[in-house]
């Protein structure tokens, strides 16, 4: 995903490597996000159990996630051996609330964030939003990876919007890949 900072130049986050799985004592499978996406996930300490809620560090923040699936191998000899990022700690009341309060707050700013899309005539249709659990906020739209996210991203800081991170979604959930002048993993910036 493309950020852009207030200063209207594009933020680049640096490169993260993926981790992989030799670097932890287990793995397990993550849903997280708004618009759910499911990833492989490497921690240490205490191996939370299935439908255990957990902090995620992924490239667009601390996410509460739900752990789907334990890996029954150790890290080192999990099926994959790249993982998409590291399970912090189990989500705790503090993380709940504070996500619920997340959520509640993304609620109230999504008519603003539509309004805006409009009159800056994007052909963008916003799908949902979302903040992660260290305040980066996403925004999810409706379009394939190109011009018109990046726009989006550099018109919300230019309106005093801070760094954004515009998420195209598709019929099939989030885009990956593919694509030039957009957001995310399409070689466009690194994060």
């Amino acid at each position: 995903m493309i950020a852009v900072g207030t200063d209207n130049q594009e933020t680049e986050h640096p490169v993260k490597e993926a981790p992989e799985a030799s670097d932890f004592a287990w793995t397990v499978l993550v849903r997280y996000g708004r618009v759910p996406q499911v990833a492989r996930f490497g921690g240490s300490g205490v191996r939370p159990e299935r439908d255990a809620q957990v902090i995620a560090v992924t490239d667009r923040g601390e996410e509460v996630g739900t752990v789907l699936h334990i890996d029954s191998q150790s890290g080192g000899n999990s099926s994959s051996s790249t993982l998409t990022g590291k399970i912090l700690r189990l989500a705790d009341a503090a993380d709940l609330q504070l996500a619920e309060q997340q959520e509640l707050e993304v609620e109230q700013s999504f008519a603003g964030w539509s309004q805006r899309i409009e009159d800056w005539s994007l052909q963008l249709q916003i799908v949902d939003l979302e903040l992660t659990l260290d305040g980066q906020l996403i925004i999810y739209v409706l379009n394939e990876r190109g011009p018109e996210t990046t726009r989006l991203a550099l018109l919300a800081a230019a309106a005093g919007a801070g760094v954004i991170h515009v998420q195209p979604v598709g019929p099939d959930g989030i885009e990956q890949g593919g694509g030039g002048g957009g957001c995310g993993d399409c070689g466009c910036s690194t994060h």
